[in-house]
């Protein structure tokens, strides 16, 4: 194994570091290994732990998907106490190129290499290919990006599309709003369509109806959900579906992104099943006279684990990232 026909991948979140080889000319991770982030001093502690676990002293270079803002050559992660600095890290391991992006940015740009079998449809179709791609994620945040296609390949847009205003539609909605607005003050859809979203909604719900809120953690609602054993948790999920679906919605008018929604993240996979169920689709093709476009456009849960590090491969050849 020659190492110099190998670079490094990796997508980087607040608890773990996820790391993969990849062959130049493809996208295909392989040895990947999952690190946690609280283990390692820094960044270039991690990458030397790695390489030595996979055997490989050296590879041609790297491109990583962090969870945190990428401006300039100062990498400071959001969600753990990584600190670094790209030239620094790069000239350290001698590689002759390093490109950090945004974990959103790769998610993106992995979206075109996930295979078949992990997509699962959950509405909508055939779509247009040639159009641009949304693509979406409640995580620990609300992650929106798009793909614009080009003659040979994808341009991933950096946006902020989590934090555009929640639009109430109905009064409960208002209801909901004006209990939000008095906790934060300006509510964006992240302040619901993401895990701590789910408790904020699961929490503003047991207002409006007079009632206890004893489940604390989002994955507690989403349990009770699931299992039928707690009436307002499934009542909140169910509104949290359909609000995602709306959102969803939204970002197809604004981006004309006919070309197809991929949901991604962590969340959704873990209730698929009552996600397919849910008033998503109701949400996401009530749009009056534009009904047509959204029942026209194909909307697809992502459930590929390493999505990110499929974007990451992807924009270590991309000129455009």
């Amino acid at each position: 194994m020659t190492a110099t026909h190998y670079s490094l991948v990796g997508d980087i979140g607040g608890t773990n570091a996820r790391f993969a080889l990849v062959e130049q000319g493809t996208v295909q991770p392989r040895a990947i290994k999952i690190l946690p982030c609280g283990e390692y001093a820094n960044l270039d502690d991690a990458v030397r732990d790695y390489l030595a676990r996979v055997g490989v002293s050296e590879v041609d270079g790297a491109c990583l998907a962090v969870a945190s803002p990428v401006r300039g050559t100062q990498v400071r992660m959001t969600n753990n106490h990584w600190l670094f600095d790209t030239e620094e890290v790069r000239a350290q391991f001698g590689w002759s190129r390093f490109k950090v992006i945004n974990d959103f940015t790769a998610m993106a740009l992995g979206v075109p290499h996930v295979a078949n079998d992990h997509l699962v449809h959950v509405c909508g179709g055939p779509g247009d290919s040639r159009r641009p791609r949304l693509v979406m994620g409640p995580g620990t945040g609300l992650g929106v990006s798009g793909l614009v296609p080009i003659e040979h390949g994808w341009v991933p847009l950096m946006t902020e599309g989590g934090h555009v205003d929640f639009a109430p539609t109905d009064d409960a909605e208002m209801a909901v709003l004006r209990i939000l607005k008095a906790r934060f003050g300006r509510v964006s859809v992240e302040r619901i369509l993401c895990g701590q979203g789910l408790l904020n909604l699961y929490q503003a719900h047991a207002e409006i109806q007079g009632v206890a809120a004893p489940l604390d953690a989002p994955e507690k609602i989403t349990a009770a959900a699931v299992e039928n054993t707690d009436r307002l948790a499934r009542h909140t999920l169910s509104h949290f579906c359909e609000i995602l679906g709306r959102v969803a919605g939204n970002g197809v008018l604004t981006l004309g992104s006919t070309g197809g929604v991929f949901l991604c993240g962590g969340i959704l996979p873990r209730f698929l099943e009552f996600f397919l169920e849910s008033p998503f689709r109701n949400g996401f093709e009530d749009k009056g006279r534009m009904r047509p476009l959204l029942e026209f456009t194909p909307v697809y849960v992502v459930t590929e684990p390493y999505t990110g590090l499929l974007g990451a491969a992807e924009a270590l050849g991309n000129p455009e990232v």
